[in-house]
């Protein structure tokens, strides 16, 4: 009885007594890319009797398209005393929409949340779960609370991402151990004008990356504190003293506001660029093929339709005019089997198919054609001639991308499924890669059914979209942090053209 009570003990008991030991305090972070001093982030954890509260704050200015754009970020998580997510607040802001998430779990069976997205009526959705869970923020603590971390061995842990709205196991696994060497104290050099390390010391870190998709990857002490996180972008997050983390960001802000520099190397969407070795003439590409090295393929939706994935070379095909004749109508004659596409015509989150205002105008677009292509080619039109072609730092919402008129490929996706499904058409969205001006660029594009699924660009203003755009994931908010893992890892090959 002795044995079984002390080493045969469930991971949620070990935790909950783990968690006891959890100490308040704050830990401040310097957000640097390429090596520039760009950003501020802190975390500063709260213990009562009752909980622990988080508090997350991160706030950089990002290099995107030759602007710089502010972006920031504040989550506040409050748990039970053995780690259990009870309520969480994110929000979310960029000179795009802002985002909102707030819930509340159910017992160990649900979570509740609203989300709210600029204007827009706040969306309220339950998520079932089993058992209970944690966000994704808080599992550096978990995985070095419950024992000192130990290189090659993997922790399965339950989370729950507000800004994805879905529950699921995060796989990570601890990879290396080495020591770090930190400031602990500071002065101000008047030579530097900037804070600088007065006194240093050494702390043991573990490096520990997911298994599969996205989420954190950095190193963590044995108490379960970040030392380091890398970000998609070449951003990184390195413990310091508030000092060095904040004022040496608010001094460096300054000197760039000075200089009026913004470096092209550090800007966010060409450091995750994937260099064609090629060029294409991409106007109306046919037909490409290219080997996929770097990332294990497994998990992608890389076949089906236009591609044919054999082994690690990927080959898309632009779909011939009969693809494009549709075996059905919107109205009479041969019915949609609509319950064979549910979640295509159906509303999401953020992308609001049955509101009156985008119904309205899909049937004013649509005026009296019934033919689907006909359709579904006036609404790409529409959407590529009336939406300003501008690179937002925002999470699309289809009611907003409607209000200002105005986004990159994730707002013109958004708001052409949407109208899609108002009128009838079902739709889903995709996400890969395209090729622009010598390079492989991340994009979002739809696909719409006539036949079969066919990849239309309301970005590009394609119908169909030509051959160049190679997708990977299918589906919106919930699927698209897989395409994280292959930043920075991802090369293609192009082997053949027409």
């Amino acid at each position: 009885m002795l044995v079984r009570r002390e080493f045969f003990v469930g991971s949620a008991a070990r935790l909950a007594s783990a968690a006891l030991r959890v100490n308040p305090g704050a830990s401040y972070f310097a957000v640097s890319q390429g090596g520039a001093h760009i950003g501020f982030a802190s975390t500063t954890l709260d213990t009562t009797a009752a909980g622990i509260e988080v508090v997350d704050w991160f706030v950089a200015d990002l290099p995107v398209a030759g602007t710089v754009q502010r972006a920031s970020a504040r989550s506040v998580v409050r748990l039970s005393r053995s780690l259990a997510l009870q309520t969480f607040d994110v929000q979310v802001e960029t000179q795009g929409t802002p985002l909102h998430v707030g819930g509340r779990t159910e017992g160990d069976t649900a979570v509740v949340f609203a989300l709210r997205s600029g204007t827009a009526k706040a969306d309220s959705q339950r998520v079932a779960v089993r058992g209970p869970i944690l966000l994704p923020t808080l599992v550096p603590l978990v995985i070095a609370l419950g024992e000192t971390p130990k290189v090659g061995k993997t922790y399965r842990i339950p989370t729950f991402d507000p800004q994805a709205m879905m529950s699921r196991d995060l796989a990570m696994t601890v990879r290396a151990e080495s020591l770090f060497t930190l400031a602990d104290s500071v002065r101000f050099d008047q030579g530097l004008a900037e804070w600088v390390p007065a006194h240093s010391d050494t702390t043991r870190a573990w490096r520990v990356e997911p298994e599969n998709g996205s989420g954190f990857t950095g190193w963590i002490d044995s108490d379960g504190r970040v030392v380091e996180s890398s970000q998609p972008g070449g951003i990184t997050l390195r413990r310091a003293p508030y000092a060095i983390a904040f004022e040496n960001w608010r001094i460096a802000r300054d000197r760039r506001a000075v200089t009026a520099t913004g470096s092209r190397a550090n800007d966010v969407i060409e450091r995750s660029a994937i260099s064609a070795g090629a060029a294409l003439g991409r106007s109306r590409l046919a037909r490409l093929s290219v080997r996929l090295r770097g990332v294990k393929l497994v998990g992608y939706d890389l076949s089906g339709g236009r591609q044919q994935l054999r082994g690690n070379e990927l080959i898309i095909a632009r779909e011939m005019p009969d693809a494009l004749v549709a075996n059905w109508t919107l109205a009479g004659g041969r019915a949609l089997d609509r319950s064979r596409f549910r979640s295509e015509l159906s509303s999401e989150p953020l992308l609001q198919a049955n509101d009156a205002r985008i119904v309205a105008l899909a049937v004013r677009i649509a005026g009296n054609d019934r033919d689907p292509r006909v359709v579904a080619e006036k609404l790409e039109r529409w959407v590529f001639d009336s939406l300003e072609k501008v690179v937002t730092l925002s999470i699309p919402n289809a009611l907003d991308v409607l209000r200002t008129k105005r986004g990159d490929c994730n707002e013109h996706t958004q708001l052409y499924v949407a109208l899609a499904r108002a009128v009838g058409i079902p739709a889903r969205i995709a996400t890969g890669v395209a090729y622009v001006n010598g390079k492989f660029y991340y994009h979002a594009w739809p696909e719409i059914w006539l036949r079969d699924w066919v990849a239309v660009d309301p970005t590009f203003g394609q119908f169909p979209a030509d051959a160049s755009h190679l997708r990977f994931v299918i589906g919106g908010l919930a699927r698209q942090p897989e395409l994280l893992r292959l930043i920075g890892a991802l090369r293609i090959d192009v082997t053949a053209t027409r």
